[in-house]
């Protein structure tokens, strides 16, 4: 069975992205949210955003609260934010895959990868 799964890591503070916001939208012709969550204290999700019937073939985006995330950590940072919501594009081609898109992130950069 397919699904999509995430986890963030904060790469300033070495440590997982705990209570980072995550929304998760289709994208056929218009944009529409799919699924929407937290991540929990080792910056994952509790369940998969999307799995079975609710994944299909298509373009998605993925946008992460980061600019939440590390004003809330209490650092020293000017607004606006260099990094704030962070917007992942991509595709999934095979529903029965198990498309993982992590974010490794700071409050000057972040990297993704298609990871298993």
């Amino acid at each position: 069975m397919g699904r999509l799964t995430t986890h963030v890591l904060d790469t300033a503070n070495g440590k997982p992205g705990q209570g980072i916001s995550v929304i998760v939208y289709r994208l056929d012709g218009e944009r529409r949210e799919v699924a929407r969550t937290v991540t929990n204290h080792d910056g994952r999700c509790d369940q998969p955003l999307l799995e079975g019937a609710a994944l299909e073939a298509g373009k998605y985006e993925i946008v992460f609260g980061a600019g939440d995330y590390f004003r809330a950590q209490g650092q020293n940072l000017p607004e606006p934010l260099f990094v704030d919501e962070v917007a992942l594009r991509f595709g999934i081609a095979d529903t029965g895959a198990h498309y993982h898109v992590p974010l490794l992130v700071s409050p000057w950069s972040y990297s993704t990868y298609r990871g298993s």
